[in-house]
């Protein structure tokens, strides 16, 4: 697939990058040949291939589930410029 320099320029505005007609030029058959790739990588058959996490089958070793550092709300609302109640008071967002 070939994209043209109005289709580099409508990617590039969606990606919100600012480019000049030089850069899309050059950019133009760089996506081109991107898109090719992945042109070619659906036409592989992946119907009995299982999604994976890992290109290796290992498992990870899992730590415990356990609070350290907890029960010092008292400390962490200190640093607020206003708390009640145990709670961090904000500014209202939404009328």
């Amino acid at each position: 697939m070939s994209l043209s320099k109005e289709e580099v320029k409508k990617v590039a505005g969606l990606a919100r990058l600012r480019m000049n007609d030089e850069e899309m030029e050059r950019l133009a058959p760089q996506l081109s040949n991107i898109i090719g790739f992945i042109e070619q990588l659906s036409e592989l058959d992946t119907d009995n291939v299982e999604p994976l996490a890992n290109v290796v089958d290992i498992t990870l070793p899992l730590r415990e589930d356990v609070v350290s550092d907890g029960n010092c709300g008292e400390e962490i609302l200190a640093n607020s410029q206003d708390a009640n109640q145990g709670y961090f008071v904000v500014p209202k967002v939404i009328e």
